[in-house]
């Protein structure tokens, strides 16, 4: 069996924390190597995992040998600086979405792992999910159309609070209009999950709702997109009694799929009881498990299904797109 490949992790904010959880332990893949810029947190994650060694800075950590690659877990803005300076060290690097909002400089990112043949991805975690699979499986290109023509994509969803409870600690930007907001942050999901199954999106109209202190985030956001023919609709916002409400739902001339909290799937033939794929902490186990498969296969070289950072600055296109509003 091949040996362990080894991972530094840079930012253990919520989404750092939540892949040292999830790799501990793991067969192939190892974190060796942390840093975060706040000592405070960065001593809490050394005292939970104590085979973790800190890196004296961002830089210092990719300069550490043997390291195979990285996980970029810090604020946007910092994203495509530490993604050059890990490609200049000879590593792979899994990058945290939203990717940016410069998109010049990720466009030089493209370019270079292009030229240079690097290996990069981004965390847009419903790439390796069972839903993902099956809208392919309906809809996609060179689809077998088991349900139908598709007609229509909803996209809902509804935050008691953003930032959600489990994200405070997060920092000041998730909640702030310049990088962070729930558009970005959870939206970007779906419209990932929209375009790798039908291709680009065009925005009809986007309607936000902006607060009037000129710094927060968005509090709903009204869309209406095009995506390969089919209508598409967003209706998002804060207000409700869950951290999380979302939903996906592709309607077509002989049935309908809906993905609901994340992992959850739905199959429904029209004239047949409706189909339940699996539990959904069951699919979500499936799919975080295959999600470091494939980032295994990256860091080796092989194919992989995890998001370019080309895929994801689409994403990130129609997203800013979204936020700018039209209509």
């Amino acid at each position: 069996m091949p040996g362990v490949l080894s991972i530094g992790v840079i930012g253990l904010g919520v989404m750092g924390q939540r892949m040292l959880a999830r790799l501990a332990g793991h067969g192939r893949l190892r974190v060796t190597r942390v840093w975060d810029e706040n000592p405070a947190v960065l001593a809490q994650a050394l005292a939970h995992y104590p085979l973790l060694r800190a890196a004296s800075s961002a830089q210092a950590l990719m300069q550490e040998p043997g390291l195979h690659g990285v996980y970029i877990a810090t604020p946007p803005a910092s994203h495509m600086a530490l993604t050059d300076e890990a490609f200049d060290a000879g590593l792979s690097v899994l990058c945290e979405k939203p990717l940016t909002t410069d998109f010049e400089a990720a466009k030089v990112a493209i370019s270079r792992i292009q030229r240079e043949q690097r290996r990069a991805a981004v965390n847009y975690s419903l790439a390796s999910s069972t839903g993902l699979a099956t809208l392919q499986l309906a809809f996609g290109i060179g689809a077998r159309r088991t349900l139908g023509t598709l007609q229509e994509v909803r996209i809902e969803a509804r935050f008691s609070a953003w930032p959600r409870p489990w994200q405070r600690q997060a920092g000041p930007w998730l909640a702030q209009r310049t990088e962070g907001g729930f558009t970005r942050e959870v939206l970007s999901h779906f419209i990932f999950v929209l375009q790798r199954v039908l291709g680009p999106a065009d925005v009809v109209s986007s309607r936000v709702t902006w607060p009037d202190d000129g710094i927060s985030a968005e509090t709903a956001l009204e869309a209406e997109l095009q995506a390969a023919g089919v209508a598409v609709s967003i209706r998002a916002g804060i207000g409700g009694d869950k951290a999380d409400d979302t939903r996906m739902w592709w309607r077509a001339t002989e049935g309908e799929v809906e993905l609901r909290d994340w992992f959850g799937v739905t199959q429904h033939r029209h004239g047949e009881k409706a189909q339940s794929l699996g539990d959904t902490d069951m699919l979500r186990m499936t799919g975080m498990n295959d999600q470091l498969s494939h980032w295994s296969a990256m860091l080796e070289g092989r194919s992989h299904s995890l998001p370019s950072f080309a895929e994801a600055l689409a994403v990130q296109r129609t997203v800013e797109r979204l936020l700018i509003g039209a209509g």
